[in-house]
């Protein structure tokens, strides 16, 4: 009997979808939507084949769907979780950068998902097991792991960008963050501060080990001690930035040998911890110094004009995707695995050499 041209062609070894489709009672084109496209499958069905597919160890065989593989023009991004990140805008700046450089390379763009959970994880490797994509670009997150399948099994080129997997083996575009930290905390010393309050990102997370690195780098370079440093923050998601920087303002208040200037790990932070430091009569820059990472646009009319590290998001946007078409086309043009570009700090009105 001859394949329906609209289905899956299979190698014959292993667990089959048909074999899933029999397992979980439903037709093989329910399995395949499913596998293809959770959303367009109900949840009780889905819950079903993905049980039945557990069952029986089945796997999407990328190879075995050929030509889909070879002839896609789609490029997958991963996000770490939601788009929304405040005034910084850190994921829409990268997607629009990303974007226009497919779109010049005649790649179309495809966003994974708008959460990390275990069923977006799924969704995920299905897509990438499943020949749908060509290839793929993670943002700032660790590959997806599910259900005893891993990206990096996938056979698929894969970029990480804003987070350096390249001890795994992962290409990676990645910026400055621990020397663009250290340069900045080191103009701020220059100007005449010894004593600062650090805004913390994530506890672990690579980019707030990076700039408090960078920070503690600095202090040690200038021979000031690391017990000058006050630290808050440290629980909460960067995506929940303003929230950080109102709780960072209490910590700040409490404190009796209050620092001269503020560090920040992102502009959400500085930008609350300034609007709620103001209230309490303190005066940036008189009082108070303060600088921030990021670059978000709105930080040159804040009051005053924050100082920020701004991220070269376009840059970082389009070699993520030349370093990504170099792998699909087997280029050997360039195959450092950590691609670095720098930072800049922009000062402005926010900081000044202290007063006391």
């Amino acid at each position: 009997m001859k394949n329906n041209k609209d289905m899956p062609v299979e190698e014959q070894s292993g667990p089959l979808m048909a074999d899933v489709a029999r397992l979980a009672g439903v037709a093989i084109s329910t399995v395949s939507r499913a596998l293809a496209n959770p959303g367009r499958v109900n949840e009780k069905t889905r819950a079903k084949i993905d049980a039945a597919a557990k069952q029986l160890g089945y796997t999407p065989n990328a190879m075995a769907r050929g030509l889909r593989v070879g002839k896609s023009n789609t490029i997958m991004i991963i996000l770490p979780g939601s788009l929304y990140y405040g005034v910084s805008q850190v994921i829409p700046h990268v997607l629009q950068s990303i974007n226009k450089a497919l779109l010049q390379n005649g790649y179309n763009l495809m966003i994974a998902n708008l959460g990390r959970d275990p069923e977006s994880e799924r969704h995920i490797l299905n897509l990438a097991f499943g020949g749908t994509i060509r290839g793929a670009i993670i943002l700032s997150s660790k590959l997806p792991e599910i259900d005893g399948r891993s990206l990096a099994n996938a056979g698929l080129p894969i970029v990480s960008m804003l987070l350096d997997m390249s001890d795994a083996g992962v290409p990676s575009v990645v910026t400055n963050d621990r020397e663009a930290m250290r340069d900045a905390v080191a103009e701020l010393i220059r100007m005449g501060h010894r004593r600062f309050f650090y805004i913390a990102g994530p506890q672990g997370n690579y980019h707030d080990i990076e700039r408090y690195g960078g920070t503690l780098e600095a202090l040690r370079d200038a021979g000031i001690s690391k017990q000058t440093l006050s630290r808050s923050g440290g629980d909460l998601d960067f995506q929940k930035g303003f929230e950080i920087g109102v709780q960072a303002a209490l910590d700040f208040v409490r404190l009796k040998d209050r620092p001269t200037a503020v560090i920040a790990t992102s502009d959400d932070m500085a930008i609350s911890f300034v609007s709620r430091i103001r209230q309490t009569g303190l005066r940036i820059p008189d009082d108070l110094s303060v600088v921030s990472f990021d670059g978000a646009p709105v930080c040159e009319f804040c009051f005053p004009p924050l100082s920020t590290i701004e991220q070269p998001f376009e840059e970082m946007g389009q070699a993520a995707v030349a370093r990504l078409l170099d792998t699909i086309g087997q280029a050997e043009t360039e195959r450092d695995l950590r691609i670095t570009i720098r930072s800049r700090l922009i000062l402005r009105e926010s900081v000044a050499p202290p007063n006391n």
